[in-house]
C-alpha cells in the first residue's frame, strides 16, 4: 500500500511571516513581533544531539556577534523539548570543540515545537524526509516581518552559514543602495543599477563615464565595502 503524507504549506518569499508564541530556552517569545525593527533568520534543525546540528549550531553561535553588528536576531527550532535543549546546548559548550571553535554558548533563541506546529506553519516537515524530523529550513525575515530568502537543507548537508549571511548583506545592500546582486557577490563588489525603460536612457547609460555597461540592460557600478557597512550600520541605529 503507497503511503500517504499529510501536506503543509509555507510562506513564499514577500509573504508576512507566520506569526507564533512559543517557548524556548531564553524564555517565551512572540514571533515575528518581538523582533519587529530587526532581520530575523530564523532556521531549524532535526534534532538535537546530533553531529551535523551540533556543528551548525556552533557555527551560528560563533558569529552571533556578526550577525548582531547587521541587526539580525538568530532564531533556532527543532521539535525537541526544552530539557533537551538545555542539555545538548550545555554539551555543546562544556566538551564539544570543533575547526578551532570550543566553549561555545549558545545564546540566541532555541524553540521547543514539540507538536510541530510551528514546524508545519512553515513547511519544515516535508514528505521525502522523515515525518517526525524537520529539514535544515532557513527564513530571513525583513524588519517588516515579509519572508525575503529561503534555503532547504537535507538533514544530511550542513548549511554554509558563511552564505547566509552573505545573503543577508546582499538583501540589505539591495534595498539600503536600490541596486541587484550580480552572482557571486561580496561587499565591496560592482553591484547592479536599474535598467534604463527608454532607447534615450539606455543610450545615455551606454555612454556614462561614473558605471560600467556590458550591454544597455547590464550596467554596473562601484560600490565600495566602506559604503555599505556604513549604510548598514546607519540603518541599525535608525
Amino acid at each position: 500500500m503507497e503511503e500517504t503524507f499529510e501536506h503543509f504549506s509555507f510562506p513564499i518569499i514577500g509573504s508576512i511571516a507566520p506569526s507564533f508564541e512559543a517557548e524556548t530556552t531564553q524564555g517565551k517569545i512572540s514571533f515575528p513581533n518581538d523582533y519587529k525593527g530587526k532581520w530575523i533568520i530564523l532556521f531549524s534543525h532535526p534534532s538535537d544531539f546530533t553531529p551535523v546540528c551540533t556543528t551548525e549550531f556552533m557555527a551560528f553561535a560563533s558569529m552571533g556577534e556578526e550577525f548582531e553588528s547587521l541587526n539580525t536576531q538568530l532564531v533556532g527550532l527543532s521539535i525537541d523539548g526544552i530539557t533537551s535543549h538545555i542539555a545538548w546546548l550545555r554539551t555543546i559548550k562544556e566538551k564539544i570543540e570543533y575547526k578551532g571553535m570550543k566553549n561555545v554558548c549558545v545564546k540566541f533563541p532555541l524553540i521547543a515545537d514539540l507538536k510541530m506546529d510551528i514546524a508545519k506553519k512553515y513547511g519544515m516537515i516535508q514528505e521525502t524526509s522523515s515525518d517526525t524530523k524537520t529539514v535544515r529550513a532557513v527564513f530571513i525575515i525583513d524588519p517588516d516581518s515579509k519572508v525575503r530568502a529561503i534555503f532547504y537543507y537535507p538533514s544530511s548537508v550542513g548549511r554554509n552559514i558563511e552564505e547566509i549571511k552573505r545573503a543577508l548583506i546582499a538583501l540589505q545592500t539591495s534595498d539600503g543602495f536600490k541596486v541587484s546582486i550580480p552572482v557571486n557577490w561580496q561587499a565591496g563588489d560592482d553591484v547592479i543599477i536599474p535598467t534604463e525603460n527608454t532607447c534615450q536612457g539606455a543610450m545615455s547609460a551606454l555612454n556614462s563615464e561614473d558605471k560600467t555597461c556590458l550591454d544597455w540592460f547590464l550596467c554596473l557600478k562601484r560600490l565600495p565595502k566602506e559604503r555599505v557597512f556604513k549604510k548598514l550600520l546607519n540603518s541599525k541605529k535608525e
